[in-house]
């Protein structure tokens, strides 16, 4: 007699990412300490606070790129630290530089960070990333030879690409316009919708109800 079905419950992995007492000193300057925050999937971020406070140190520290002074950062429940190559699957970074490979043009680039990522595949989607992000028709043209604007554009394609669940931005909306300030906003709030975490820095106002501030005037270490 056939056996019948039985369905099975899986569990789904809800990330979470752990900040411990964390500290960060510049030079001879402690910018900030005691700081514990805990991100849920599904949290979209804003660090905010004066320049010069450690709004790009702290997202440098969550990324993996830089030490604290004191505390942990934890990917579920681990130290990063501890699972590099686990936690640098689930990430995407965003810095202040572009990452992008001068010497390649649009597509190449796109298409070599489909190859090292964790990220969407074939070249169906990199048609339709270029046209998104406006470079449709300058594919084929070496990033060195783009504008600064164009170039953030190569950069800022790859978060159509992503399937990593944790995405950390510094500044993603320098040099961009308002029209596109709201088409990354709407992207970031899908993200977080689809139990992904975004945390970014701005200097502009972020369009979006779903937003949570964090200001780090509140750990500033005090003189």
């Amino acid at each position: 007699m056939p056996r019948k079905n039985k369905s099975v419950k899986q569990s789904v992995m809800v990330n979470q990412l752990i900040l411990e007492n964390l500290a960060c000193q510049r030079g001879d300057k402690v910018l900030f300490q005691h700081l514990n925050l805990q991100i849920q999937a599904g949290d979209f971020v804003q660090i905010e606070g004066h320049n010069g406070i450690g709004k790009t140190s702290l997202l440098r520290i969550v990324a993996g790129l830089a030490v604290p002074l004191e505390g942990k950062v934890r990917w579920n429940s681990e130290e990063i630290f501890k699972q590099r190559e686990v936690f640098n699957y689930d990430l995407l970074y965003l810095g202040h530089q572009s990452g992008i490979k001068p010497e390649l043009n649009a597509w190449e680039n796109l298409r070599f960070y489909q190859q090292i990522s964790h990220c969407r595949q074939g070249d169906e989607i990199l048609w339709n990333v270029l046209q998104t992000v406006g470079l449709l028709g300058r594919e084929d043209i070496p990033a060195a030879q783009l504008s600064a604007g164009q170039q953030k554009r190569i950069a800022l394609a790859r978060l159509w690409l992503s399937e990593a669940p944790l995405w950390i931005l510094d500044e993603p909306f320098n040099a961009i316009d308002k029209k596109g300030v709201a088409v990354l906003t709407a992207l970031f709030e899908q993200h977080a919708q689809r139990g992904g975490i975004v945390i970014l820095t701005s200097h502009q106002e972020v369009p979006s109800a779903q937003l949570k501030k964090i200001n780090l005037e509140q750990f500033k270490c005090a003189e």
